[in-house]
């Protein structure tokens, strides 16, 4: 058997463990026999309260049991894993356990405990979306791909937020033990084979939010509120009694982006509720927020979310 060891701290999102187990759990189903040894680790044998407040008994102790022969080693994350300073035993354990694995990773935040052993720099890796420019900035030597779900770099694993962990583990089972039983597995627990477009369709973190000093945001706001006006530089340049330049440059100072790429980002988050409304054509949704067309809407739309609006609506919009 494969022993599958989930490292789980306090705090730990449950989803992050749980889930991915039951993916293994249902190989063992499956494929008619004990592929896998499914086992928690923790830093004490007590139990540990997830964020949701269950709690989980631990089956290994780390620095205690570590004879336990790991094929496949990864930390789970939680909501506060960002904030939380990694123990230094628990680094030092990680360090001298991963080289004895096959595969090692992550599942949403547990990146950072990852990351703080060296383990991860130079490698490509991902991370939930709301943490990832956090991570990337921490640890400059990682790279951080923020769409991504899940992501394969040699022994190393790494799962986007929470639910991806299945999908992670799904694919490990795809390594494993092949297509047909994979399929299997994902058709049991009604999940996605291969899930559809990257985590940039659940991020709002790129939404145009006002900023720069108090003149500067109410114009966003005005920008926001009316997505389809004339909004050239020289446009909201005069709205500001400024001259085209200097507004330019003010905005870009101010705020960081260029007017151009906020309009931008305001104009896809308007065309994001009105395709979440589900009633307009792709190309209405263009007109009210300011696109030239539909094809200049599908370009922009993939360019922020990383699908088209159409999939978008088919996977957001409210029920009829």
């Amino acid at each position: 058997m494969k022993s599958i060891v989930i490292v789980a701290m306090p705090g730990v999102q449950l989803l992050d463990v749980s889930g991915p187990m039951d993916v293994f759990a249902e190989a063992n189903i499956q494929a008619g026999r004990m592929v896998y040894r499914l086992l928690v680790a923790a830093t004490a044998p007590d139990a540990i309260r997830s964020s949701s407040g269950a709690r989980l008994l631990p089956d290994l102790v780390i620095g205690r049991d570590d004879e336990e022969a790991i094929d496949t080693l990864l930390v789970a994350g939680g909501p506060a894993a960002a904030d939380v300073m990694p123990d230094p035993a628990l680094v030092a354990w990680l360090k001298r356990m991963v080289p004895k694995t096959r595969r090692f990773g992550s599942v949403c935040a547990g990146a950072f405990l990852l990351a703080a052993t060296g383990l991860l720099d130079g490698r490509r890796i991902t991370t939930h979306w709301a943490v990832a420019d956090s991570l990337a900035k921490r640890h400059p030597a990682i790279r951080v791909d923020r769409d991504a779900i899940h992501i394969r770099d040699g022994r190393l694993r790494t799962a986007a937020g929470v639910t991806a962990g299945l999908d992670l583990a799904l694919a490990l089972v795809e390594e494993d033990l092949g297509r047909e039983v994979a399929m299997k597995v994902a058709a049991q627990l009604v999940m996605f084979f291969k899930r559809p477009g990257g985590q940039m369709q659940f991020s709002r973190k790129d939404e145009a939010m006002p900023a720069g000093r108090s003149a500067l945001q109410e114009l966003q706001r005005w920008v926001a509120a009316n997505p389809s006006e004339d909004h050239s530089i020289a446009s909201l340049a005069g709205r500001m009694s400024l001259s085209p330049r200097h507004f330019a440059r003010l905005f870009r100072q101010e705020v960081g982006l260029t007017p151009a790429s906020w309009v931008e980002a305001a104009r896809v988050a308007a065309a994001r509720r009105l395709l979440e409304e589900g009633r307009a054509s792709p190309k209405q949704v263009a007109a009210a927020c300011g696109f030239a067309d539909a094809d200049v809407l599908r370009r922009a739309f993939a360019r922020h979310v990383g699908v088209t609006p159409a999939e978008y609506r088919k996977r957001f919009a409210a029920a009829a």
